[in-house]
């Protein structure tokens, strides 16, 4: 099992459900739930990387450790690499990015993100993908699609249906398609150099940040999840789903 940290960027300003990392979910913040999850993946250090005092208020409360950070960041992963500098981390060290919307996360499957530098040392992400089985979900756009080697090396991401069946149309690939999790792990130095990074054309017109490591000739490896994540959440419809993933979860344990 490799030593890790976890960063959990939380922001108050979500377009779609504003402050929702403090919206109760089972009578307790989803940021609880979600720093819960970290704990749980064995991770040796959690710090809660937040941009307004009233969630810093409620991490120091469970205990967690607390960056409070410029509200100005464009995404979680500067965010993450500010923390990385003010924190003194080294090159080497791995960090695993767990989003503050993602209460249901297995734990195994955090862990899994950050052992996976030990399988690919010539990583400089980690992140994990699912099998899709329907052919609708392939082509919606808002689910991410991604293509890899034989090694499990990414060759793209995409919210096109990838790869291209082109003697099965309406069906799924026979080489399998694969939607991406949007959960990933760090060298430290390969996150100092992503954010020094400018966007580039692809990232711009994918809107897919991690089209910029690709772009820069950056190596992610990516792996099928061990365990299913459960619902993140942008919509009160997906409070509700949290809900139940979380009941069944504390049902079976």
């Amino acid at each position: 099992m490799s030593s890790f940290r976890v960063v959990i960027p939380a922001r108050m300003g979500s377009t779609r459900l504003p402050g929702k990392v403090l919206r109760e979910i089972a009578g307790r913040p989803m940021l609880a739930h979600v720093y819960e999850r970290a704990r749980e993946s064995g991770a040796e250090e959690i710090v809660i990387a937040v941009d307004d005092q009233a969630i810093a208020d409620v991490a120091t409360a469970l205990g967690a450790g607390v960056c409070l950070t410029d509200p100005g960041h464009a995404s979680g992963t500067d965010r993450i690499n500010e923390v990385a500098g003010r924190m003194g981390w080294q090159d080497e060290d791995i960090v695993v990015n767990l989003q503050g919307d993602e209460p249901c996360m297995p734990p195994q499957v955090i862990q899994q993100v950050a052992d996976m530098f030990n399988e690919h040392p010539e990583a400089d992400i980690s992140t994990l993908c699912h099998r899709i089985s329907s052919y609708e979900d392939w082509q919606n756009p808002n689910l991410v699609k991604v293509v890899f080697d034989n090694e499990g090396k990414a060759l793209y991401f995409s919210r096109s249906a990838i790869p291209y069946n082109r003697d099965a149309s309406g069906t799924l690939p026979s080489a399998g398609a694969f939607g991406h999790l949007g959960i990933y792990g760090y060298r430290v130095g390969a996150l100092r150099r992503f954010s020094s990074l400018p966007a580039g054309l692809l990232e711009n017109s994918e809107a897919l940040e991690q089209l910029r490591a690709l772009e820069n000739g950056m190596c992610i490896f990516v792996h099928e999840a061990t365990a299913e994540p459960g619902p993140g959440v942008d919509t009160e419809a997906d409070l509700l789903r949290a809900a139940q993933c979380l009941e069944q979860r504390f049902r079976h344990n």
